[in-house]
């Protein structure tokens, strides 16, 4: 018998969860949920979209599974939030591997995870909570990722490395071996990086340095002078 999940959020990243959990899984999906000042419709793949709010009023928390289906809106902060607020609630938080992924016998996978296809998570790399692994994705050896992070398709993650949370890594950045990565650190798309890099920066480049602001805002979330 298949699982029973609720996918919270209703826009395209809810979507494609949907899709995948659908085709690709042992999970049925039975409804979304969206927080009352978001919720502009009702059904959504012909499934009902609840008020999140009185999500554990309608599911009982002891029969079904949620996910957490948000981007990295706000440095991945909404998704956190969610995050947060569905385990207080009491469900228990589901994660998606593709099936079309190579993921290593002794690789840890936290919950609310998304793993898409072609993404490699090569002997004893780690995986917190919370996180998303665009297509294409190499996580090399021993490598670990801290929580509620974005990366993006095609990012070349080397051995050793360790990703700090609310950490964002745009599409075909590549890290060296043994590198740092701050905590809510942004790294460019395509940037190259073979250094340690601080936290609550942007980095861009090849090889990536930090950008030289005053301020500035990324995806909501304001970064002041570095």
């Amino acid at each position: 018998m298949s699982e029973k999940l609720i996918i919270i959020g209703d826009g395209e990243t809810a979507e494609m969860t949907y899709e995948y959990f659908t085709h690709d899984s042992d999970y049925e999906v039975v409804a979304f949920a969206v927080e009352k000042d978001y919720l502009e419709k009702n059904k959504l793949f012909g499934l009902p979209v609840f008020p999140f709010e009185d999500l554990e009023n309608i599911y009982d928390p002891e029969k079904f599974n949620a996910i957490v289906a948000v981007s990295y809106i706000q440095l991945n902060r909404v998704r956190t939030r969610l995050f947060q607020a569905v385990k207080k609630k009491g469900f228990k938080l589901a994660s998606y591997v593709s099936s079309r992924a190579f993921v290593w016998h002794n690789v840890k996978i936290g919950d609310n995870c998304f793993i898409c296809e072609n993404t490699v998570l090569q002997y004893h790399a780690e995986l917190g909570d919370n996180i998303i692994l665009a297509p294409g994705t190499v996580v090399a050896h021993r490598t670990k990722i801290g929580s509620n992070c974005f990366v993006g398709a095609q990012a070349a993650i080397s051995g050793y490395c360790e990703i700090g949370e609310n950490s964002f890594l745009g599409v075909n950045s590549t890290l060296a071996d043994f590198l740092k990565i701050g905590k809510d650190c942004i790294i460019g798309a395509g940037s190259n990086v073979v250094k340690d890099t601080e936290d609550g920066k942007v980095y861009v480049g090849n090889p990536a340095k930090p950008m030289k602001k005053s301020s500035y805002d990324v995806f909501g979330v304001k970064y002041e002078e570095i």
